[in-house]
């Protein structure tokens, strides 16, 4: 008989029901799809890392390493496997592509995956090539790839196909944020072939295994080597930055937005279950009255709260492992920035203990709802609910408050009788503005960006790189034939970090940078310029000092300014300014406004890069950022359908024979309506005014959060704010013109009847 109840009760309250069920299936299936997404890359880049013997740590030294460094290095205590590593930018002959070519003289450190062909062998003079370079540009094993290298060309055949730790994130610079597989890929070749092709064995990088701290490994390579050099930890590398990256800003994202989802879904069940129990209060009488004792009710009606939960969590998990595959999989949202072998979905251990929690959370609730109704006798249940009686609202005791309509002070009063409902439907609407304005609002940030980018800082047409061999005469010479800015970079130590000390002259405009408000500047020469993440570390006049890795020296300079960077963490001063301190530098980038078919080939050159493929780079992370706004948008429109038509239908429920009185008074039931879709439009404009500084200020904690690694500026645009007010109160509209429908059909006799 119970199950019978359960299932008619269920369908008289179907609206009620499937939007709670709907609240938390979104809530759950969110707060998954996150924590999988986080978690997956965590498992997935891990496992990769590990099978190709990613490297801990990376020295680098422009003069290369000799044969006494890496053995002193591997001698070092602490040190379980180190090799000398090459990793070099070379252009395709005839073709504008580009290949890092990768070459690990001790194939124990950074090794690679073969997924098509022969495996490593170390006698072997073929190439190892990039299976996703190799699928976008119809290469197979067997082809013959020419490269040009130092001025001379030389081929070798494809012998297989891979996937390497070192290039999961396979970019040809700092500022291509997105990997480009038809123009630029990856490859590995012997020490053999290297000798071959340079005629001796350079090596500008060791790569090792270690699990030192960075300042314990930082101070035993000086030992070991008598000098300082450039040390990079895992951490900072491209790689293993990019995978940390994603996945701390899945974990943050994780704990914001499900947390909206998963507090509106519990809320919406405390009130729903709350006007469920109340309006139920006379069959909770008779069946007293009929014997059922105290706790068999109670069970029965807290069994609603589990079964909304069991099937929401369900839903849920569905729904997240749906998200999550849509980020993690071959051909997911991540496919297009990493390049993975295995691309499982993982859930993290703490997700199960807290689905049964809050199952267990919406069953509680269920049972305190009905508790309640509970007390007293069988007489007392069977009377039935009795809302509030209506008291005059704060705003008709003011002067005015007399000359208000009928309509206002009723729905004024009503706001007041309900305060739960009318809460739910602030936080349900504030909540979608929320959603609206940070989706929006992220997309216009990005966009700010790409446009800042390319119309005022990359003023260029192409980007010649350098090789290491390239003295400083030769680098000037081609940036005159080419009229080009150059740069010239290397890392130094500043405040116990490493950071990119960059050198420019920019004297033709192909480079330009931009201050905190994204404006034009320019650089003088009277001192350095330190990028927005480093503000807080000096002032304007005062004095740094700054030592340059692989030499003892101490540089003392104030500081002139600040500048917004592009990406890296950097210290930037003109050429003139370095010169008159004595820093020595290599030139190791031109910018020109000349294409690359304009630009002759030379031995200084190491690769070309056009401005537009590393344009298109950023949009294709554009693609992924619209996907993630569109997700967000539907979100928050299904969101604010669903509570406020919860809450609405829970409204008209209610509010019947006060709805029955208006019309057996006369009123007509358009009046009726828009009375009904008035109160929601107040409550809506009050959510908006709190949701868009809610908005912005979620947008900005989230930008503090996720984007360490570049200098954005937060920007909303007006026309964001107009299309998440418009979205925002034509949901509100809609659902109160179908809550309004339902007056037509009110049972005048059966609302108005009952024990007064």
């Amino acid at each position: 008989m119970m199950i019978r109840k359960l299932f008619r009760t269920a369908w008289k309250y179907k609206s009620q029901f499937l939007s709670m069920i709907i609240m938390v299936a979104i809530g759950v299936g969110i707060f998954l799809g996150f924590n999988i997404e986080w978690k997956s890359i965590e498992a997935d880049t891990s496992s990769f890392f590990e099978e190709t013997n990613y490297a801990d740590y990376r020295l680098y030294d422009q003069t290369g390493f000799s044969e006494a460094d890496i053995d002193a290095i591997r001698n070092m205590e602490g040190v379980d496997a180190a090799t000398r590593y090459l990793s070099v930018n070379l252009d395709l002959r005839d073709e504008n592509k580009s290949i890092c070519l990768n070459v690990s003289e001790s194939y124990n450190v950074s090794t690679m995956l073969v997924t098509e062909g022969m495996e490593y062998d170390e006698d072997s003079d073929g190439i190892w090539l990039s299976d996703q370079f190799a699928a976008a540009n119809d290469l197979t094993v067997g082809d013959t790839l020419t490269f040009v290298i130092s001025g001379r060309e030389f081929s070798a055949e494809i012998v297989g196909l891979i996937k390497s730790g070192e290039m999961m994130i396979c970019t040809s610079g700092e500022n291509q944020l997105m990997p480009d597989y038809t123009t630029f890929g990856f490859a590995y070749v012997t020490p053999k072939t290297l000798t071959q092709v340079m005629g001796i064995a350079f090596y500008p990088q060791i790569n090792l295994l270690s699990d030192m701290d960075k300042e314990e490994m930082e101070q035993a390579v000086a030992d070991a080597l008598g000098r300082t050099t450039l040390t990079l930890s895992k951490n900072e590398h491209v790689s293993y930055a990019g995978a940390l990256s994603e996945t701390e800003e899945g974990k943050t994202m994780g704990s914001i937005l499900p947390v909206l989802f998963l507090v509106i879904a519990i809320l919406t069940m405390v009130t729903t279950m709350h006007r469920i129990t109340a309006n139920e209060k006379t069959q909770i009488g008779t069946l007293k009255a009929l014997g059922f004792r105290d706790r068999r009710i109670l069970r029965h009606y807290t069994s609603y709260g589990f079964v909304i939960g069991l099937i929401g969590t369900i839903l849920g998990i569905v729904l997240g492992y749906g998200i999550a595959s849509l980020i993690i999989s071959p051909d997911g949202m991540m496919s297009t920035y990493f390049d993975l072998p295995d691309w499982s979905l993982v859930m993290p251990g703490f997700c199960w203990p807290l689905l049964v929690l809050i199952v267990l959370l919406l069953t509680l609730i269920s049972f305190l709802s009905v508790k309640k109704m509970l007390q007293g006798t069988a007489a007392d249940a069977l009377r039935p609910y009795a809302p509030k009686a209506m008291k005059k609202s704060i705003l008709e005791y003011l002067p005015f408050g007399e000359k208000l309509s009928f309509g206002t002070k009723w729905n004024l009063r009503d706001v007041v009788r309900h305060k739960s409902r009318s809460a739910m439907t602030l936080i349900g609407v504030t909540g979608c503005m929320i959603l609206l304005v940070g989706g929006f609002g992220m997309k216009d940030t990005m966009a700010e960006y790409l446009r800042l980018l390319d119309e005022k800082i990359c003023n260029y047409t192409t980007q010649i790189n350098l090789s290491d061999t390239a003295s400083k005469d030769e680098a000037l010479a081609l940036a005159g034939q080419v009229n080009g800015d150059w740069l010239a970079s290397y890392g130094v130590s500043y405040g116990g970090k490493a950071v990119i000390l960059e050198i420019y002259s920019a004297k033709q405009g192909n480079i330009r940078f931009v201050d905190g408000d994204n404006s034009l500047m320019e650089l003088t020469d009277e001192g350095v310029y330190l990028c927005q993440r480093l503000k807080d570390t000096a002032k304007i006049g005062d004095t740094i000092t700054f030592s340059p890795y692989g030499s003892e020296e101490i540089y003392e300079v104030e500081v002139a300014g600040y500048y917004r960077s592009v990406i890296t963490e950097s210290i930037v001063m003109t050429d003139i300014c370095a010169d008159n301190m004595g820093i020595p530098y290599s030139i190791s980038a031109i910018y020109t406004d000349k294409t690359m078919d304009d630009i002759d080939t030379s031995p200084i050159i190491s690769g070309k890069q056009d401005k537009q493929t590393l344009m298109d780079s950023y949009e294709s992370f554009m693609e992924i950022m619209n996907i993630m706004v569109l997700l967000l948008v539907i979100a928050a429109v299904v969101l604010g359908i669903v509570v406020l038509y919860n809450l609405g239908i829970m409204s008209y429920l209610e509010r019947s024979r006060e709805l029955a009185t208006l019309k057996v008074l006369g009123f007509r039931d358009r009046h009726i309506g828009r009375l009904l879709i008035s109160q929601n439009l107040w409550l809506t404009v009050v959510g908006v005014l709190i949701g868009l500084p809610g908005g912005f200020a979620t947008l900005y904690g989230l930008l503090t959060a996720l984007a360490t690694e570049y200098e954005l500026k937060l920007v909303i645009g007006m026309y964001t704010y107009m299309i998440s007010i418009v979205l925002t109160f034509g949901t509100s509209l809609l659902v109160g013109r179908m809550v309004a429908g339902k007056n037509k059909k009110i049972d005048m006799v059966e609302a108005l009847k009952g024990a007064e």
